[in-house]
């Protein structure tokens, strides 16, 4: 077995004599009655979009479950292994978390990978077939006239996001929630290279730069 990261380790040794000494009353209050954060983030597992650095988050404030291209699938009670709809019915039965966040980004692979329509990369094409949950059934994916492809690739990166929260409303447990106004769902999309955050305003269907807004959508 080769040795644990050292990198890890000195990163540990960072977080016990710098940050826990500030937060320790905070961990030892979650580990004796358990987390009860307000919110869920569903984001990509991509290494540059990290949910509680975003968001400048402490320990228990942000239920976070992360996949490739922040993929929210439709409610499909079968017999097969879901973890995102797992994660979800926890965050929303258990938790009784208060909002949802759909959270998107630029420079995805996945995305990157679906547009461009890549050879599998294992034989099981676990990417290939995990992406094909973005489009439904018939549903034609292409580049516009005149649209260049950074253009398209932002496009369905937003897209994305969209169509996760359209499929979170197909889990019965979600949509008796929103609809009685006990819970809300919402869209974001992170610039990487900017650090830039954009909120998605529902009425007009639109991202808008946080930077850029006054008071709250």
């Amino acid at each position: 077995m080769t040795a644990f990261p050292q990198h890890l380790i000195d990163g540990y040794r960072t977080f016990t004599s710098q940050r826990l000494p500030t937060e320790q009353s905070r961990y030892r209050e979650l580990s004796e009655r358990g987390q009860s954060p307000a919110v869920m983030v569903i984001g990509c597992c991509d290494s540059r979009v990290s949910p509680e650095v975003i968001f400048d988050a402490g320990p228990g404030e942000l239920f976070v479950v992360r996949n490739v291209a922040n993929l929210v699938p439709v409610y499909q009670p079968d017999g097969g292994a879901h973890g995102v709809s797992a994660a979800l019915e926890y965050a929303v039965n258990v938790l009784r978390i208060k909002h949802v966040v759909v959270l998107g980004h630029a420079q995805c692979g996945g995305i990157r990978a679906f547009i461009d329509k890549i050879e599998p990369l294992s034989p099981g094409d676990f990417i290939g077939r995990w992406m094909q949950m973005f489009i439904k059934p018939g549903e034609v994916v292409e580049q516009r006239d005149r649209e260049s492809m950074q253009e398209f690739t932002v496009r369905i990166e937003k897209a994305a996001v969209f169509r996760s929260l359209e499929n979170l409303m197909t889990f019965p447990f979600v949509r008796t929630l929103v609809e009685r106004g006990e819970m809300s769902l919402h869209g974001a999309y992170f610039g990487v290279a900017e650090g830039s955050l954009f909120v998605l305003d529902p009425a007009a269907k639109e991202f808008h730069a946080v930077s850029e807004m006054q008071g709250s959508i």
